[in-house]
């Protein structure tokens, strides 16, 4: 995959972007920004009575910045919310920029201390999150968080949200970024083909290398993947080995405890990955396809399956066939597991930022609040096909048959749902693992070699005094 829009406009890729500006020359990226913080910048907006319809007084004449990362969701979702804002202010202008080269274009503003009041910081060239936390250049979201709901004036937003909104939320100790869209990771097939072939989605282990058989005879792959980027195949084997070994098994890894990739789920879930290789399973040539390519072929029919997040359906609109429903399901368990089959590792991403400098500071945190309502999050869901962070979003709308797929595998999962924050909180980790996940697929390296090579990986990054290392509930 390509770092264009995650670990960005998903987590996979936003992190991946900020390890490319750091090994492209992010250093001169990193001292202008740290450079610019220091710089006197605006009013910040406000001075208006503060109120509970109106917490941080924004000025209603006051005009709003906001700039967007338009990929893989477009930007349609951010004009419908700032109708949403201008219907509160309609004396405001609204000045909007959908773009994709966010660094290009917005370093300069941040060097001089005019940043925007909103950004959607996203793609390959976002700017790197933990530099402008580090340097003074985010607003504090606590506000955000603690201020009246717009659809209960008698809850405060945090508590309208999922648990994964205020963990994701927190850079250097404290809530800098909203990561807005809710992702689901999960393995996605047409439904369309499975019904006319008699398919059903396996349960067990046992059950999926039988049905891969079945596909196999009918000359379909079994299942494709991003080949040039390993973190997506590389999510369906912490999936496995995640539901083997429960919650326990990711923890550990996130918190860079030793021995952790050594984990007996780890290594099984390896060698089933190495397994579907070694039977023919895996679409030919797919080791050197990237992104689109693979689901390009994925959505011609040429394999049955395909591991990706709830972004897929809006990312493949375009060239996927008119009768063809992308579909989510589970990762099948290994015998032995912990928790059910119908969980799923979730991730909040989606980097939205409100600059301590902007000069409607007020106005871009109305802006993030507005963003959290039911009605905000539902059209962002209708218009991408993905959930948000915000509880019941989803209720009463038509949705598309990823969103809704997603959307049920997120609620039949519940508290059974997993996160991982190894690859977000340790740059080290990032790019390095991608490649040693991308490996064991070729079957180029065995179980054992995989997580030697991984443990290695994260005992490195925790010796390294430059780490902080981070903890998780």
């Amino acid at each position: 995959m390509t770092t264009r829009d995650n670990l960005s406009r998903r987590l996979f890729l936003q992190r991946a972007a900020v390890g490319t500006l750091l090994a492209t020359g992010g250093g001169t990226l990193l001292s202008a920004c740290a450079s610019g913080g220091s710089d006197s910048g605006g009013s910040g907006g406000g001075g208006a009575e503060k109120t509970a319809d109106n917490p941080f007084g924004v000025k209603g004449s006051d005009p709003l910045d906001v700039v967007i990362f338009k990929g893989g969701y477009g930007d349609d979702y951010a004009k419908a919310h700032e109708d949403l804002y201008k219907k509160k202010f309609s004396e405001t202008s609204i000045k909007h920029a959908g773009i994709t080269d966010i660094t290009p274009q917005l370093q300069p503003r941040f060097n001089g201390g005019n940043p925007p009041d909103v950004i959607d910081n996203s793609g390959a060239s976002l700017l790197p999150m933990s530099t402008l936390a580090s340097s003074g250049q985010l607003a504090d979201l606590t506000e955000v968080f603690d201020a009246p709901s717009i659809d209960d004036a008698n809850k405060k937003v945090r508590d309208t949200l999922e648990p994964i909104a205020l963990e994701a939320a927190m850079l250097d100790g404290k809530p800098l970024v909203l990561e807005y869209v809710l992702t689901v990771y999960a393995i996605w097939y047409n439904k369309p083909l499975f019904a006319k072939n008699g398919w059903e989605p396996a349960k067990t282990w046992a059950e999926f290398l039988t049905l891969c058989e079945e596909i196999k005879k009918a000359g379909i792959a079994p299942i494709a993947h991003q080949g040039k980027h390993g973190n997506y195949i590389g999510g369906v084997v912490m999936d496995m080995a995640v539901k083997h070994g429960g919650h326990d098994v990711i923890k550990a890894i996130d918190g860079l405890e030793p021995n952790a990739w050594k984990h007996a789920s780890i290594k099984m879930a390896a060698e089933a990955l190495l397994e579907l290789k070694g039977k023919g399973y895996i679409m030919q040539g797919t080791e050197g396809l990237d992104h689109i390519q693979s689901q390009t072929a994925w959505n011609q029919g040429k394999a049955a399956f395909i591991p990706s997040g709830s972004w897929l359906e809006n990312e493949q609109k375009t060239v996927a066939p008119k009768d063809f429903e992308t579909t989510a399901t589970h990762t099948p368990l290994l015998d032995g597991a912990k928790l059910p089959v119908d969980c799923a590792r979730i991730a909040a991403g989606e980097n939205f930022i409100v600059p301590s400098k902007a000069k409607n500071k007020a106005g871009g945190l109305e802006y993030l609040r507005i963003m959290l309502s039911k009605e905000a999050a539902g059209k962002f869901t209708e218009l991408t096909g993905s959930p948000t962070i915000v509880k019941g979003a989803t209720e009463g709308i038509k949705l598309s048959p990823g969103a809704a797929s997603s959307d049920a595998l997120l609620k039949s999962g519940a508290t059974n749902n997993w996160s991982t924050y190894f690859a977000a909180w340790y740059s080290t980790m990032d790019k390095p693992s991608r490649s040693i996940f991308a490996e064991l697929a070729a079957a180029r390296i065995n179980a054992d070699e995989f997580c030697n090579r991984m443990q290695k990986l994260a005992d490195d990054t925790a010796k390294d005094p430059a780490t902080k290392k981070q903890t998780r509930s």
